[in-house]
């Protein structure tokens, strides 16, 4: 599988996401299996968040990679309401509990609160000197957030994006390239499903023997510094987003996304889900 550089350490270009893990008891043993088959399939970055079901869905990865953790780059994230200084000690206390490990690979501000950046970076400074994280982050940073933050240990910025959402486009993926800082792109194939049904990426996805999941998740794989952390559940599906790291798309094929799926021509405030 293709790598990158992050924080240091060579990730897989594709991870696997956890948003709405943890949610219903009933699917426990399906969603650890999943991120387990994952494992297996070479998905090794492993992406949750103290707020995915209350920390339910750390507690699904804690599961998960019991047994492995040396194959696996965790990330996590913090409340924005948890960043004050104190607030990011206790918060990742608990979410170190909740993993069942010593050490956090990255963790990540998981958007901007009513804390100063100065005092959620001095805190994940300090996390890092105990040990409890080796590297730190952000969430849904636009470009003048990353600007008052400027500061160059910052690993890499989550954000929010696919075909349907390309509002990064316009400065904020130029921003990363000439820091040379990843981005991470969660909701790489949608929410709702209505891009897995659109009729361009259908007739793409037929072009290569592929499917509209796939195909997507190539588009944001277009760009060199882009990791994409889709979730599934499904081992078919987890084997067609592993698969998706072997497809390229042409020039043909992105003009029919940008017909379909225009990119921006102005600044646009940047989405979150």
């Amino acid at each position: 599988m293709q790598t990158i550089s992050l924080g240091g350490v060579n990730v897989p270009r594709i991870g696997q996401g956890t948003w709405r893990m943890g949610e219903d008891a009933g699917h426990r043993q399906a969603e650890v299996r999943a991120l387990r088959e994952g494992l297996d399939l070479g998905m090794t970055l492993i992406d949750t968040a103290e707020m995915y079901a209350e920390g339910g869905a750390e507690e699904i990865v804690g599961d998960a990679i019991r047994g492995r953790r040396d194959e696996v780059y965790l990330v996590s994230k913090v409340y924005p309401h948890n960043a004050s200084a104190k607030g990011v000690q206790t918060a990742c206390e608990r979410s170190l509990q909740r993993l069942g490990t010593e050490t956090i690979d990255l963790y990540l501000l998981h958007w901007r609160g009513q804390y100063p950046l100065d005092e959620t970076v001095a805190a994940f400074e300090r996390l890092r000197e105990q040990g409890k994280i080796l590297r730190w982050g952000v969430s849904n940073f636009d470009v003048a957030d990353l600007q008052e933050l400027d500061t160059p240990d910052c690993a890499t910025n989550q954000v929010l994006y696919n075909p349907e959402s390309r509002g990064i486009e316009y400065d904020l993926l130029g921003w990363h390239a000439q820091y040379n800082m990843p981005i991470m792109a969660y909701c790489p194939i949608g929410q709702g499903g209505a891009l897995l049904q659109d009729a361009a990426l259908q007739s793409i996805a037929d072009k290569h023997d592929a499917t509209p999941a796939q195909i997507a998740l190539a588009w944001v794989l277009r760009h060199p510094g882009m990791i994409a952390i889709p979730k599934a559940v499904n081992l078919v599906h987890l084997k067609q987003n592993a698969g998706a790291d072997k497809l390229r798309l042409d020039n043909e094929d992105l003009a029919r996304i940008d017909a379909a799926y225009p990119p921006p021509t102005c600044k646009q405030s940047l989405e979150m889900v």
